[in-house]
């Protein structure tokens, strides 16, 4: 079946044809590793984990790369001015004591741990910026050699001058560029243009302290050795070129990376291979909370920690997730969550109800339902339309239990739900409890109490078998 995406760089949707038959190549841009992510970074990282998985399902090998930012993203970027402020990570070893490599091994085990729960395959490759500093500054001696970069004592820089095509992925007018370049704490008298950008600070100025920092071969008066950092946006270009090459297919991130970051991503990177840098750009749309954006100091700011603490299981928010289409805005309430978390337990219910005695799963799935599922996974990625087939699948009285259960088993492979292992596990757990000595005993009570017609005792045996299985978690 053909995919069709929506494709940022044409703002249109347009048929997939991978640069290598069968293969997919594809970057997912990936935490800066300070703190701890937020359900809105979640939201991306399902979505590039559901392109992922629709990749899979159409045959194709899916080459997935996802890096750790672990330096050069200065908190500037929150204004607009990705060049300015303190970097993240320095930020953040000072709020906690700790070394940056430190806090980057911290935050990544809690990303990945999150992101694990979550139900998100892990990628093939997951490097970290600091791994790949010879790749970043290969680039920039490049950038410099054809003239499309140059030096002032406190950086180097892009030339967005040299470019006719600069905003070709955000169609803005230059002049709209420049007048959202936004203003830092850090200026360089020396810097040409508003919207040129950093491939390299040096360790001077306002970094002269900077505790992350490297030799180069670039020269400033103000440093030995040309020592100094990588800006954040050739991170990207490099790591994506070292894994996947100079081109490769799909390139996915929040849609707030569009104007900045991976404008500046696409005019470093084809300035210095001379080829095309990405074929598809796909961006996903933010996530909202209460209808607003998410804040820490209003206390929005969600993590899965925090929805686990309340009771949910992050599956549920996978299914929340679900419900809407990636490129429109969603609206997380705790609410909306409530109403995943009962239809993801009415859907358990139901398949622990189809589960027989033998409970592997023998049967191929259903092709009608799997082209129906196809068809609406091949149009943009669309969940919404995806899952509700699972409700018309469980309520069909045409097919056998054995074919429901297979087709709702090759559903899963994209939803990523875990539903057959979750009603597995479910199973197993109720028909455990229900063999308990005490159980029995209380079980038996209860029809005794209700043969006597001594409803008051009855209730009151059934209240204390209840009590049991939440206990016992069920």
């Amino acid at each position: 079946m053909s995919l069709f995406l929506y494709n940022t760089l044409s703002r249109k949707k347009e048929e997939f044809k991978p640069l290598t038959s069968g293969v997919v190549s594809m970057y997912h841009c990936g935490p800066t590793v300070y703190w701890t992510q937020h359900i809105g970074n979640m939201r991306a990282v399902f979505f590039a984990d559901i392109v992922r998985r629709v990749f899979e399902y159409n045959n194709y090998t899916v080459k997935l790369v996802r890096n750790y930012t672990d330096v050069g993203h200065l908190t500037g970027d929150n204004i607009g001015d990705a060049d300015s402020g303190e970097d993240r990570m320095e930020k953040a070893a000072k709020r906690e004591g700790l070394s940056p490599e430190a806090i980057a091994a911290k935050y990544i085990e809690i990303y990945n741990k999150d992101i694990s729960l979550l139900g998100t395959l892990p990628p093939t490759h997951c490097p970290k910026a600091t791994e790949h500093i010879g790749d970043m500054i290969a680039m920039t001696q490049i950038l410099l050699e054809k003239g499309f970069a140059y030096t002032t004592p406190l950086a180097i820089y892009f030339d967005t001058s040299k470019l006719t095509d600069y905003t070709k992925l955000s169609h803005q007018k230059l002049e709209e560029q420049k007048a959202g370049a936004g203003s830092g704490d850090v200026s360089d008298s020396a810097k040409k243009n508003p919207t040129d950008f950093a491939l390299w600070f040096f360790k001077a100025g306002v970094h002269q302290n900077i505790l992350q920092y490297w030799p180069s071969p670039f020269s400033s008066p103000l440093v030995s050795h040309g020592e100094g950092f990588p800006g954040w946006h050739i991170e990207c270009s490099a790591m994506s070129k070292h894994f996947l090459g100079p081109t490769f297919d799909i390139h996915m991130g929040g849609i707030e990376h569009i104007p900045v970051h991976h404008t500046n991503e696409i005019a470093q990177s084809e300035a210095c291979n001379d080829a095309p840098y990405v074929k598809y750009w796909l961006h996903n749309e933010h996530l909202l909370v209460d209808g607003g954006k998410m804040s820490k100091s209003e206390g929005t700011s969600f993590s899965i920690s925090d929805i686990e603490e309340k009771g949910y299981s992050p599956l549920h928010l996978r299914y929340f997730f679900l419900q809407a289409h990636y490129r429109s805005k969603q609206n997380f309430t705790w609410e909306a969550l409530t109403a995943s978390q009962s239809a993801y337990t009415r859907l358990i219910q139901t398949v622990i109800s189809l589960l027989e005695d033998d409970t592997e799963i023998k049967n191929s799935p259903d092709e009608t339902f799997v082209q129906k599922f196809n068809s609406f996974l091949s149009d943009d990625f669309n969940t919404a339309g995806a899952l509700s087939l699972v409700s018309d699948l469980i309520k069909n009285k045409e097919l056998r239990k054995d074919i429901i259960l297979a087709t709702l088993a090759n559903f899963d492979t994209v939803l990523g739900l875990r539903i057959i292992e979750t009603a597995l596990s479910q199973k197993a757990a109720t028909d455990a409890f229900y063999k308990k000595e005490e159980v029995v005993s209380l079980m038996q009570k209860m029809q005794e109490a209700r043969d006597a017609k001594n409803w008051q005792e009855s209730d009151s045996l059934r209240a204390a078998l209840e009590a049991l299985k939440k206990e016992a978690g069920l």
